[in-house]
């Protein structure tokens, strides 16, 4: 085995703050890792379901290894290139092994590694109003299981939905059929496979924009309940201060139906008082609005994204055809056509254009996905740009069966209301045979590995 290509165990930059107290070499692990320190902002806010600090003794320190036969350090090498698929496994398996897959520890050195997984996440409403959430796994190509959502929002209308480090799938906002307008605000957390609170917005809003702009949260706009049902006002989110922040004021009230976005800058249209059509930009370097009317606004179509600078849309109800903003022209002026007509109906429709590993994503409302490769250079064959990715995987066992049967049962009479895609990280079967080389290596030179 070649020394350069073996993966680092660990990772210079990683926070000590979540492993587990038990962990036999915590206390070598800085000697282990040069430069390390404790986070000052954790990444996991305070789960909804409480909690009971324990107080650390020596029981702690006596507790058998994460891996009989191995060091804490080599079993944590171990575990972190189990595939992403498998942790919710290795949760059950023991409290030592939940407190690690739950902690920042355990996903810094992952993310030492440098491959990430995208999972994409689809939240559908069924025609009896009620919210339901299914995730998707592009590399083995199956639905996979995930908690209910919070209560508050399993018949919600309105609500916001974005993606905030990486991994945590935050809900906001929305109406409650009973309660009216809310300001209530939850993530779920990839890490944990939990739901957690965050702080609550400081208006209560529904049918707002919302977008990310270098990790913050911005939300706009939307109706409220009261006389004056639609609003002006602007707010942010910092994960790392956990505190929300007002901006500036939109230029009229407006309740948006298309956002994206662009060039460092959030572009959004909507409805304003008198249902006319507004556009307005916002740019977070002035932290200023201002109207837009070019040729962008005029000719854009939702769902859209951007991806590597560029700015896409769909110009398909079935997303069969794409378009390409041209910045220099000032139009929409290049088409990516699939040539694979799928039809008008509800169910064909596609709901979301999301980027999903360097591709666009485009997920339909009966959950079929086709993903686009808009990074080749050759356009002239676009039909070979296309690929279908849901359906084509072959499922493992009854349960990874059954539920990815039930993900699209009765999607005829339910729609996409958002769609995200959270990213994970992952270990290829090469990097687990390198490490079972690294082992044997080990005993070769008197480790301690039996």
């Amino acid at each position: 085995m070649e020394r350069g290509l073996q993966p680092p165990l660990v990772d210079s930059t990683a926070c000590f703050c979540r492993v587990d107290a038990g962990l036999k070499t915590v206390a070598g692990a800085k000697k282990f890792v040069p430069g390390s320190k404790l986070c000052i902002q954790p990444d996991i806010k305070p789960s909804i379901h409480p909690t009971r600090h324990k107080a650390r003794g020596d029981k702690t320190r006596n507790q058998s290894p994460l891996l009989p036969g191995l060091p804490d350090d080599l079993a944590i090498a171990c575990l972190i290139r189990v595939p992403r698929v498998e942790h919710r496994k290795l949760r059950l398996v023991c409290k030592r092994w939940y407190r690690l897959l739950a902690g920042n520890f355990f996903y810094s050195l992952r993310k030492s590694l440098g491959i990430a997984e995208e999972w994409i996440y689809v939240i559908k409403r069924d025609r009896e109003g009620r919210i339901s959430w299914h995730a998707f796994d592009p590399i083995h190509q199956l639905w996979q299981p995930l908690p209910p959502v919070p209560v508050e929002y399993s018949a919600a209308l309105g609500f916001g939905c974005a993606v905030l480090s990486g991994c945590h799938l935050y809900l906001f906002g929305g109406k409650d059929r009973l309660k009216g307008s809310m300001r209530r605000v939850v993530f779920y957390s990839a890490r944990t496979n939990k739901w957690h609170r965050a702080p609550d917005m400081l208006r209560r809003r529904h049918f707002f924009g919302s977008c990310v702009i270098n990790n913050c949260l911005y939300v706009a706009g939307g109706e409220t309940d009261g006389i004056h049902t639609s609003l002006r006002s602007a707010e942010i989110y910092d994960p790392n201060k956990n505190r929300w922040s007002f901006i500036a004021d939109m230029s009229t009230a407006m309740v948006p139906f298309i956002g994206v976005v662009y060039d460092g800058r959030w572009f959004l249209k909507g409805l304003g008082t008198h249902r006319q059509v507004l556009s307005e930009v916002y740019t977070p370097e002035s932290n200023s609005w201002y109207p837009v009317y070019d040729g962008m606004v005029a000719g854009w179509r939702n769902p859209s994204t951007s991806l590597n600078g560029q700015l896409y849309a769909l110009d398909c109800k079935d997303g069969c055809k794409l378009r390409v903003y041209d910045i220099t022209t000032g139009a929409w002026s290049e088409h990516i056509d699939s040539k694979l007509h799928l039809g008008n109906s509800r169910a064909l429709e596609a709901a979301a254009l999301v980027p999903l590993n360097g591709k666009l994503c485009i997920i339909r409302n009966n959950m079929s996905i086709s993903l686009v490769d808009v990074s080749k250079s050759d356009k002239s064959c676009a039909d070979q740009l296309w690929e279908t990715l849901a359906g084509k995987g072959q499922f493992k066992n009854l349960v990874t069966n059954l539920w990815s049967s039930l993900a699209g049962w009765n999607r005829l009479k339910s729609h996409i209301v958002h769609c995200q895609v959270l990213v994970q990280f992952r270990i290829e079967e090469a990097f687990l045979l390198k490490q079972f080389h690294c082992i044997q290596i080990w005993n070769l030179v008197g480790g301690t590995v039996s």
